[in-house]
C-alpha cells in the first residue's frame, strides 16, 4: 500500500521500474552487438555533462542535468567509434582511454563545482553511486521525456534496428544505412544510460543496461520476445530492489536493484531451457545414459 500512499516510496519505486524496464528493452541491441563495454564507457564518461550542466545552468533541475549527461556521453561514443575506424588503436584500448579521460575529467569538475558556495547543496555527487531516494515527480517526467521518444524511435525502425544487431554485413548489402542506425543505436543507448545515472549511478548504470539483456537471451530466441523480457526483468528487479531498501535504514537502492537483476541474470544462466547451464548437463547425461 506504500506504492500509493508514500510519497517518497513511490517516486523511487516507479522511478527505479521505469529506468529498469527502458534500461532492459534498449540494452538488449548493446548485448547483441556486442557493445556491453561501450555502454561502461559511456556511463562513466556521462559525468562531466552533468558537472557541465550545472556548471552552466547554475540550479539542480533534472532535465538539464539528464541532457548534459546525454551530449557528453554521446559525444564519447562517437569520439570512440572514430578513434576505432581510424587509427590502429583496437576497440579495448579505445574504451579504456574513453572511461579513464571523460570520467577523470568528470570528477575534476566535481571537486571544484564542490569548493563553489552555490553548489554546496546541489548534490552532485550521488550521480556516482546513485541516490534514488532523492527522486521526485519531476524526475520521473523528464525521465519520460527522454525516454520514450528513444522507445518510439526503435519501434518505427524496427526492420532495420534487428537485421543490423544480427547482420550487419547483409544489412550493407541490402542497401541498408548502417553507419545511421548505429549511430542510432550508440544513441538510444546513451539515452538508456542517463535516465538511470541518479537511481544507480555512473559506476552501477553498466549493470542495468546489460544484466537484464543477458538474463532474457537465455529464454528466447526472437528478439521481439527478447526485448520484453529484458524490459520486464529490469522493471521486477527494480521494484523487489526498491522494496527491500526499505526494510532497513541505510540499505542504498541502487546497489539493491543491481544485486536483484544479478541474481536474476544468474538463475537465467542456470535454469533457462536449451541455453541453461543445468538444462544442457541433464540434456548432455540423458543422451550419454542412451548410448
Amino acid at each position: 500500500m506504500e506504492l500509493f500512499t508514500d510519497y517518497t516510496f513511490r517516486n523511487v519505486t516507479l522511478g527505479a521500474m521505469l529506468i529498469g524496464a527502458i534500461s532492459g528493452f534498449l540494452g538488449s541491441f548493446a548485448v547483441l552487438r556486442r557493445q556491453a563495454l561501450l555502454g561502461d564507457a559511456m556511463s562513466h564518461a556521462a559525468l562531466p555533462g552533468i558537472a557541465l550542466a550545472f556548471l552552466i545552468t547554475g540550479q539542480r533541475d533534472p532535465f538539464s542535468l539528464l541532457i548534459g549527461a546525454a551530449v557528453a556521453a554521446l559525444v564519447a561514443a562517437l569520439w570512440l567509434l572514430a578513434v576505432v575506424r581510424t587509427t590502429r588503436i583496437k576497440d579495448d584500448a579505445a574504451l579504456a582511454l574513453t572511461l579513464a579521460v571523460f570520467f577523470g575529467f568528470g570528477l575534476v569538475l566535481l571537486s571544484y563545482l564542490q569548493r563553489q558556495p552555490h553548489a554546496a547543496q546541489a548534490g552532485l555527487k550521488s550521480f556516482l553511486f546513485g541516490q534514488a531516494a532523492a527522486l521526485i515527480e519531476r524526475d520521473l517526467w523528464a525521465m519520460l521525456a527522454i525516454g520514450l521518444p528513444a522507445l518510439f524511435l526503435v519501434l518505427i525502425f524496427w526492420p532495420q534496428v534487428k537485421l543490423i544487431s544480427f547482420d550487419p554485413d547483409f544489412a550493407r548489402s541490402l542497401g541498408v544505412p548502417v553507419r545511421r542506425f548505429e549511430i542510432l543505436l550508440t544513441g538510444i543507448i546513451v539515452v538508456a544510460i542517463v535516465i538511470g545515472l541518479q537511481t544507480v549511478g555512473v559506476v552501477l548504470m553498466s549493470a542495468m543496461l546489460i544484466a537484464p539483456a543477458v538474463a532474457a537471451r537465455q529464454w528466447t530466441n526472437r528478439l521481439e520476445y527478447m526485448v520484453v523480457l529484458a524490459a520486464g526483468f529490469g522493471a521486477l528487479a527494480s521494484l523487489i530492489g526498491a522494496w527491500i531498501s526499505t526494510l532497513g535504514e541505510g540499505l542504498a537502492t541502487g546497489p539493491l536493484i543491481v544485486l536483484v537483476m544479478s541474481l536474476f541474470t544468474i538463475l537465467s544462466l542456470l535454469l533457462a531451457p536449451e541455453r541453461g547451464l543445468i538444462w544442457r548437463h541433464m540434456r548432455r547425461r540423458q543422451v550419454l545414459a542412451l548410448d
